[in-house]
Formats: C-alpha cells, sequence, structure tokens
C-alpha cells in the first residue's frame, strides 16, 4: 500500500473512532480518548514507517498524538448534539491528513533536503498552536487546584515545544540545545498560567493568551535556531503579545 493511501486509511479510522466513542458510557470518556492516542500513535508509525528509526524521528509522532488527545478531550467540552460535533471530526480528519503529509516531510528532510520543509514547517506551526489551544481550553476547564494545574501545563508544554523547535533541525540525535528551549519554554507557560489561574477572565480568552504566549515562544525559539532572530523580529513577537495582554485586561470582568 502506498503512503497516500495508507495516510488517507489513518485519516478515516481515527475519524470513525470519534464518531464511535459518542456511543460509550461516559464514565470510559477519559479511557476511550486513551485509546485514540494509542491508535494513533500506532497508525502513524505504520504510515511512516520507512522514516522512522530508533532515533529522533521518533519526535514526529509526539505531534499527532497530543493533537488527538486535545481534540479528543474539547470534544466532551461541546454540546451533544450532532450539529456541533459533526464539524469536529470532519476539522479532525482533514487535521490528521495534514499531519500525516507534514510528518512524512519531516522524516524525509531529517535524511535530505527537500522543497516542501517550508510549507511543512508552516502547518506544523499553526497545527502546534491549535494543539496548544485544545489542551489548555480543556486544562482551564477542569478547575484543577493550582500545583497541578501548573505541573499540567509544563508536562503538556514541553513535548509540544520540542517537536516545533526539533522540525527546525531536524537532527536524528538529541539536541540539548533544543531540550534547553523546550524547558525554558514549558516553565515560562506554567509560570504565566499561574498567573491566569488568579486572573478572573473566561476559559477562552485565557486558552487564547497561552496560545499567543506559546506562538511568541515557539516564534522566537525557531528563530533563534535558524539564526534570523533579529531585534526587528522580536519587536513583531512582543508587541503581538502587547496587543493581546491588552485585550485581555478589557474583556476581563473585574467586577465578578
Amino acid at each position: 500500500m502506498s503512503k497516500r493511501k495508507r495516510f488517507i486509511v489513518t485519516s478515516i479510522i481515527l475519524s470513525l473512532g470519534f464518531v464511535g466513542i459518542q456511543f460509550l458510557p461516559s464514565q470510559y470518556r477519559f479511557v476511550s480518548i486513551g485509546f485514540l492516542g494509542t491508535l494513533t500513535l500506532i497508525l502513524f508509525f505504520w504510515s511512516l514507517r520507512e522514516g522512522l528509526g530508533l532515533n529522533m524521528t521518533l519526535v514526529t509522532l509526539t505531534l499527532p498524538i497530543i493533537f488527538t488527545l486535545g481534540v479528543g478531550f474539547f470534544w466532551f467540552l461541546l454540546p451533544a448534539n450532532a450539529l456541533a460535533r459533526i464539524p469536529i471530526v470532519v476539522f479532525y480528519g482533514f487535521g490528521i491528513y495534514a499531519l500525516c503529509l507534514t510528518t512524512n516531510i519531516y522524516t524525509v528532510s531529517a535524511i535530505r533536503t527537500i522543497a516542501l520543509l517550508r510549507a511543512a514547517r508552516g502547518v506544523g506551526f499553526i497545527l502546534t498552536l491549535l494543539s496548544f489551544f485544545l489542551i489548555f481550553d480543556t486544562i482551564l476547564s477542569l478547575k484543577w487546584p493550582i500545583y497541578f494545574y501548573a505541573l499540567i501545563s509544563v508536562l503538556t508544554s514541553f513535548p509540544l515545544f520540542f517537536h516545533g523547535f526539533w522540525t527546525i533541525e531536524l537532527s536524528k540525535s538529541f539536541s540539548i540545545r533544543t531540550g534547553r528551549f523546550s524547558l525554558v519554554a514549558s516553565v515560562i507557560m506554567g509560570e504565566i498560567a499561574i498567573a491566569l489561574f488568579f486572573w478572573p477572565t473566561s476559559i477562552v480568552v485565557g486558552s487564547l493568551f497561552l496560545t499567543v504566549t506559546a506562538y511568541i515562544l515557539l516564534g522566537l525559539g525557531q528563530a533563534e535556531l535558524e539564526g534570523r532572530l533579529f531585534s526587528q523580529t522580536v519587536r513583531e513577537y512582543l508587541l503581538i503579545g502587547l496587543a493581546v495582554f491588552i485585550g485581555m485586561f478589557f474583556v476581563t470582568r473585574w467586577g465578578g
């Protein structure tokens, strides 16, 4: 079976998986999402097996798994009707297919440079930010204690940052620099998440602010890894962050 056919099969099976879990009892919702995450790992490994090895190319499997988990947890926050959930299934199916294509480009580019790499990085960047939003929307919705909330924020951010930074270097061996960048960015995300814990903002606004923070950190880190971190680049990212912060400040209902 060709790679493209495997990508289509992977997208269809995982999309049908989301349809199937709708018919399961509510007590099995987290187990079913965990199963879909495992199934995502298996199907992507099968789809990309020619380009994967016992090295850092396995990092390409990170984003598809987290994307599945993010959409899955967000799925249960939606109203229990078809009109709300069918678009999510369609969105997820296209997202998985796009991830199949981008991760395939990453694994090939780890061996040789190809022309589609920059486009794949752009798509991967967008899907990474979507995953950030879905994950943080779920975290903020669960109303955990602050210490657990901060820890989960750091732990979920690290693999997304590591994947995003790794796509710049595409090294088959572990890069201490990439790991350091990912750790620092994840800790910053955790600190900002703690600050938002005390901020009387809505879940959606808080998730958007954390996603914009991830956008800034990921963008600056990738620019540094590419050797393009100029003062103008830093100013542009910081201006975006400032604008979003001001917007969040004004939409916050301070009166309770």
